[in-house]
């Protein structure tokens, strides 16, 4: 991609307006360094515009009183038009952080699109209203949408988080405005054009690309009864001290370092063959990337060697190529968190199996080689520590309830595997593990299921029903004795 690609408006309350001030944002490739896109950088004065039109539509508007079918059907028309752009989002996303083109369309583009079909999935099984026997007499139990929402997407899966946040928030009949990173806004336009088109009433949707001080003021602002944000855990902590000022209700999808556990009976091959993409996914830029590897003290040579192997045959190159593996990092300064944290893995005392550097072939953009450290023992600083780079942690352990205990000994609690020739001893680790989401011979999300993390890697869930209903309010209405229960109740919204 070597046109320029600008915009000079804002996406406000459904429509492309001028924005407040001048500043913009500019998008680097992170494989040439070149600029290759511009954006409007959204000010104070725009996001009060658009908590306004958002605000304006919840409250007065027909969205939230629109009867689910036809919002179902709004959203629908997003979903099929994601998907029938799907080359283009993977292409753009790919350009603007890195991710390699054959990740960008499966997990970037298409990934999003089941993200969007699977909120729909739920929302026609919702129970937005229930009938309940309570100690005093029959209740009626509703649930009804949030109201505005502040939705903060990060820049490693921008696509897919804010099918994340605007599935289910649209569904339950909320407002809400998108906040894409700086670091990738141009896919965001995509989507913004996509849900004006499907037909999403004025004031629905706004999308305003902000730098981290316009974000402060987004999530705290007095308009906004609920915010929903993906990033690190120091912003996370941010987030909700800002959002307590008004008791705006959070959901925060945080930071990992995920540990995938080996028991002894692995399978040598099988087992490298399933890591090597679930470690180094995206670059390393995952939250949920299995970055810590712990292989049984017996077998750890021959894990130490099989996975060295595989991670430097991973082919490395312009995100672009269909054949790269693993593209750039998005931002320099990504680039130089990995190198720092290289040299203090060494400092500490870990061995660099493989990689450790920038590419030799690389000259140009921010590259970090796929990198292997082993000897590691959990106190380092590179196993505690989420890097976001492609720097995976070999661990050796005496059996498994050590394995279980390093696995927990970290301040999160995201994701997690483990890999066995018995899936019953694997559930068994797996019913241990204090972490949202785990696979057992694999790595997968299933966006029917709730995921979340623990400790430091969260509050609340996204997907599936319980992900829903971060976007709901619970109404309890207590019945007369006698009250006699109707055919059916409304459900999310007027009949």
């Amino acid at each position: 991609m070597t046109d320029l690609i600008e915009h000079g408006r804002l996406f406000i309350g459904g429509r492309l307006v001028d924005p407040a001030g001048t500043d913009t944002i500019e998008v680097y490739s992170p494989h040439t360094e070149q600029l290759i896109g511009r954006v409007p950088h959204a000010s104070r004065a725009d996001v009060d515009r658009a908590v306004t039109a958002a605000r304006a539509a919840f409250d007065e508007g027909p969205w939230p009183r629109t009867p689910l079918a036809e919002r179902i059907e709004v959203v629908t028309r997003i979903k099929d038009e994601l998907a029938a752009r799907h080359e283009e989002l993977a292409r753009l996303i790919s350009s603007q952080n890195g991710s390699p083109y054959s990740w960008s369309v499966l997990a970037q583009a298409l990934g999003a699109v089941m993200v969007w079909d699977a909120a729909i999935t739920v929302a026609r099984d919702f129970p937005f209203e229930e009938r309940r026997a309570g100690l005093l007499g029959p209740l009626l139990l509703r649930r009804e949408p949030v109201g505005v929402v502040a939705a903060v997407a990060p820049w490693n899966v921008p696509q897919f988080v804010a099918a994340a946040k605007l599935g289910p928030a649209l569904l339950a009949g909320c407002s809400v405005i998108l906040k894409p990173s700086p670091e990738t806004p141009l896919d965001a336009y995509v989507l913004a054009d996509i849900a004006a088109r499907a037909g999403l009433p004025d004031g629905v949707l706004s999308v305003l690309p902000a730098d981290r001080e316009v974000s402060e003021y987004l999530v705290g602002h007095p308009g906004v009864d609920k915010v929903s944000f993906t990033g690190s855990v120091a912003a996370g902590k941010r987030v909700m001290e800002v959002a307590a000022r008004h008791l705006t209700r959070v959901t925060l999808e945080l930071g990992g370092k995920s540990a995938a556990i080996v028991l002894p009976d692995a399978d040598t091959a099988t087992t490298v063959a399933g890591l090597v993409p679930a470690a180094w996914m995206n670059n390393g830029q995952a939250c949920v990337a299995q970055s810590r590897v712990l292989v049984p003290r017996s077998r750890y040579d021959e894990f130490a060697e099989a996975l060295a192997e595989a991670a430097s045959a991973l082919v490395v190159g312009d995100p672009l190529d269909p054949a790269t593996q693993v593209g750039p990092l998005v931002a320099r300064r990504q680039q130089q968190r990995s190198f720092d944290y290289i040299r203090m893995g060494q400092e500490e005392g870990a061995k660099v199996l493989t990689g450790g550097g920038r590419p030799a072939a690389r000259e140009r953009g921010w590259y970090v080689e796929p990198t292997l450290f082993g000897g590691v023992s959990n106190r380092m600083r590179i196993a505690r520590e989420e890097i976001f780079g492609p720097v995976i942690c070999l661990l050796a352990y005496e059996d498994e309830a050590e394995a279980v205990r390093i696995a927990d000994d970290s301040d999160y609690g995201l994701s997690g595997s483990v890999w066995t020739a018995d899936p019953d001893r694997g559930l068994d680790i797996a019913r241990q593990v204090r972490t949202g989401t785990y696979s057992v011979n694999g790595f997968s999300i299933d966006m029917l299921g709730p995921f979340g993390g623990y400790k430091n890697s969260g509050l609340g869930r996204e997907f599936g029903p319980e992900g829903f209903g971060e976007y709901v309010e619970h109404k309890m209405i207590h019945l007369p004795v006698e009250h006699v229960a109707p055919g059916h109740g409304a459900q999310g919204g007027a009949e």
